[in-house]
């Protein structure tokens, strides 16, 4: 049985306003390491694969993201058991996690930890990114039986994903992601202080509950839209990204080349369209 997390923490702070210092308390975005192990069926113990800093809950649903986009995981049936590990017969750890694989499943596990390794490094080479996605078995999105956005809805997501932003509120500092309709309405949202980290926890969520792939939905981030967001969307089977944001060239090129949706710069009124604007409704007036 998992603990109930906490997101948030509260500290001393010194608070200088208009001249006038007043000692308080804050409330900031709880931060804590993660450890991933993966265990196939049949091994004595799971091998660790990751650690990554993160906003404590929906740790399962983060494990299950990170291991869908690296392509451990096809569906949720791959999936035996998700759990805390403990230390001998001592308490659970819950900065720990494993997830034990059906029989049947198999991974090459060198490969996932250096490749993990690897793409978290500043010399990741683009191009062989791009083509790592389609060694996966990933293809280009039909525009055919796929998402279609309203350009008046599409504008209006990063406020329909604010209003489900309870934490960052509170705090001012946390990443969010959700899954939506065509609509605009979200299916859920998630936070993390890692922008990777809250899109793992909403992809994570949509496997487990049997929601994959998600031709029909749009996927939006709270910031930039950088090529793992691409990565990680195209991996799971959603065609379009809307970003609060940005995005790097690199994450266009992704885009363009699996046919994705992108939206950046994405504002109440208005958004900047990078790629895949057959599944955007645009107003008919263009000016010059």
């Amino acid at each position: 049985m998992a603990r109930p997390a906490r997101s948030t923490t509260r500290v001393p702070v010194i608070r200088l306003r208009d001249g006038r210092v007043r000692r308080t308390r804050d409330v900031l975005s709880l931060e804590e390491p993660l450890e991933m192990r993966v265990r196939p069926h049949g091994a004595d113990a799971g091998v660790s694969i990751a650690v990554t800093m993160r906003t404590p809950g929906h740790d399962f649903e983060l494990v299950a993201g990170f291991l869908l986009t690296e392509g451990v995981l096809a569906s949720r049936l791959d999936l035996a058991e998700m759990t805390y590990c403990r230390s001998g017969e001592g308490p659970q750890e819950y900065n720990i996690v494993e997830a034990r694989l059906r029989p049947g499943i198999e991974v090459d596990l060198e490969r996932l930890t250096r490749n993990v390794f690897t793409s978290s490094s500043c010399g990741v080479c683009g191009k062989a990114s791009i083509e790592a996605l389609e060694i996966e078995g990933c293809a280009p999105f039909p525009l055919e039986g796929t998402v279609r956005l309203d350009a008046d809805r599409l504008a209006s997501l990063p406020e329909r994903l604010r209003e489900h932003q309870r934490d960052f509120e509170r705090t001012g500092g946390l990443h969010a992601a959700a899954l939506a309709d065509g609509s605009g309405t979200p299916d859920a949202v998630h936070e993390d202080v890692g922008r990777h980290n809250a899109v793992d926890k909403v992809l994570g969520a949509a496997l487990l509950a049997g929601r994959l792939p998600a031709g029909d939905r749009v996927l939006v981030v709270s910031g930039r839209a950088s090529f793992e967001i691409i990565q990680k969307a195209v991996a799971a089977g959603v065609p379009a990204v809307v970003a609060v944001g940005a995005p790097s060239s690199l994450a266009v090129d992704t885009a363009r080349r699996f046919n994705v949706t992108l939206a950046g710069f994405t504002r109440d009124g208005g958004f900047n369209l990078y790629t895949g604007e057959e599944r955007v409704t645009l107003p008919l007036r263009e000016d010059a």
